[in-house]
């Protein structure tokens, strides 16, 4: 009786480890080509593996629309070399901005950030799984809506949306041969906030999502490395893919203790601030 038991045992955890390891289809923003940034990682060899995860901090900043122009002094002490776009020309044309830095850079930039007017709102934590996706939710809305973007081959095109949530799509890879360096790639997307757990429904509402590849970027990142992601401008049209995903429109409360006033709500925009926290491996 018992050796049966054992029998039986043995070949239920086999059946459950063989659904576990069937394969995902692969989401249409892997194509991007900004993933070919770092050489392909080698083979891996089957069976289990302990849950990798690459972990990032995400502050998210407001500051008011009429200061969005002196985010450039934040840009001047920051650096654009090690990033990487499917077509720079684009990503600008889509009126998103982003620059890197490292650790010692730090207390400058959040000085420059404290004074154009920026205050921080939320800190979110996102642990990333080795070559999976995750959203980090920028806003959300209930009904229908066009927007308006730049495609990566230049055109101006436009999307139906809603209702949904814009997210930033963050993926990160671990490189090969490195104990502290992964890839990461990030661009806006539309998608559902809540996935059906019937297959089909959930494959009919994944066909809705939109990647706006055209804003993508990516780059190398170690631990305390950081990026800053904010608009080029402040646009308040929210029919555009900017607009939605860096403006208030509801406006925020600013407090400005030098001028001792009470505190005002005025139009505003989002600034992201992006710091690798660790790798686990």
């Amino acid at each position: 009786m018992n050796r049966g038991f054992e029998i039986a045992l043995l070949s239920g955890l086999m059946l459950c480890l063989t659904g576990c390891n069937r394969a995902k289809e692969e989401p249409i923003w892997e194509k991007v080509k900004i993933g070919e940034i770092t050489a392909k990682p080698g083979v891996k060899k089957p069976g289990i593996r302990l849950l990798k995860t690459i972990n990032f901090d995400v502050h998210i900043f407001e500051m008011p629309a009429a200061n969005a122009g002196k985010l450039r002094e934040v840009e001047l002490a920051l650096y654009t070399r090690p990033l990487i776009f499917n077509n720079y020309k684009v990503f600008k044309a889509n009126l998103f901005s982003v620059h890197f830095g490292q650790v010692k850079m730090w207390n400058k930039v959040h000085e420059l950030l404290i004074a154009a007017g920026c205050q921080k709102i939320v800190k979110v934590s996102l642990l990333l799984s080795d070559g999976q996706p995750n959203d980090l939710i920028i806003t959300g809305f209930d009904d229908k809506r066009t927007i308006s973007y730049i495609a990566t081959d230049g055109s101006k095109e436009t999307a139906d949306i809603g209702p949904g949530i814009i997210a930033l799509r963050m993926k990160a890879d671990k490189i090969p041969g490195s104990r502290d360096v992964c890839k990461v790639v990030a661009h806006p997307a539309f998608t559902m906030p809540k996935r059906p757990a019937e297959p089909k429904l959930a494959e009919r509402v994944r066909g809705q999502d939109v990647g706006f590849t055209g804003a993508a970027f990516g780059l190398n990142m170690s631990p305390n490395d950081f990026v800053v992601l904010g608009p080029d401008k402040y646009i308040s049209d929210l029919t555009t893919l900017p607009g939605l995903f860096f403006t208030t429109p509801e406006g925020t409360w600013f407090f400005d203790e030098s001028k001792r006033k009470l505190p005002e709500r005025k139009p505003s925009v989002r600034v992201f601030v992006l710091v690798c926290t660790g790798l686990n491996y």
